[in-house]
């Protein structure tokens, strides 16, 4: 047991580093336009936000358990959906990088609170968040056929990102005060948005 407690700032550290060592707006309007599935994949990985938030879901779903396990990450990936058609139909969503920056400060906050959010609570803010996401991706697709693979390997790497938050938090439930663990993670990446927040603007 207590091995596995030692572990799991290993693991946390191991998320943290892999997200500063992206850059925090490769997937933004504004820069090249990026086609293929491989590329679409990549996108995503390439935003510190982007990955903490995306972490951030899998987290907040494992905090309240059950079938918010699978509801939650679908929520986002459906929004994303949403968000990613109105960006490649070029219709305006106005403060895009400020919604995803706050979205990892208010997911942050969301995996702090206790008691954790119920289903249907999460699911919302997690998918009004989303469509901020989608919609960065969305804007930079390509309009020839590679479009849709590029889609797919965005929300691809989504899906990846919230199963490394839905492991890291599975195995911290398997833990002694796993909550106040996912709880002190919260904060932190709340913290960490703040920062990115400040950058936005």
């Amino acid at each position: 047991m207590t091995s596995r407690l030692a572990s799991l700032p290993a693991r946390l550290a191991l998320v943290t580093a892999m997200g500063l060592a992206a850059t925090p707006a490769l997937a933004h309007p504004g820069h090249a336009p990026a086609a293929g599935l491989t590329q679409g994949f990549l996108h995503p990985l390439g935003g510190l936000d982007h990955v903490l938030a995306m972490v951030a879901v899998g987290l907040i779903a494992v905090r309240i358990g059950g079938r918010a396990l699978v509801l939650v990450p679908l929520s986002f990936l459906g929004m994303m959906a949403v968000g990613g058609a109105l960006g490649v139909a070029g219709i305006g969503l106005h403060f895009v990088e400020i919604g995803i920056a706050l979205s990892v400060v208010v997911l942050g906050a969301a995996l702090a609170l206790r008691p954790a959010l119920p289903v249907a609570a999460a699911m919302a803010l997690v998918g009004a968040f989303a469509v901020f996401h989608g919609h960065a991706h969305g804007a930079e697709m390509p309009e020839t056929g590679s479009g849709l693979a590029y889609g797919l390997g965005f929300l691809g790497a989504t899906a990846l990102l919230h199963a490394v938050g839905l492991g890291l938090g599975l195995s911290a439930g398997r833990l002694v005060q796993s909550f106040t663990a996912l709880r002190v993670t919260g904060a932190g990446l709340a913290l960490a948005g703040l920062g990115l927040l400040a950058g936005a603007f």
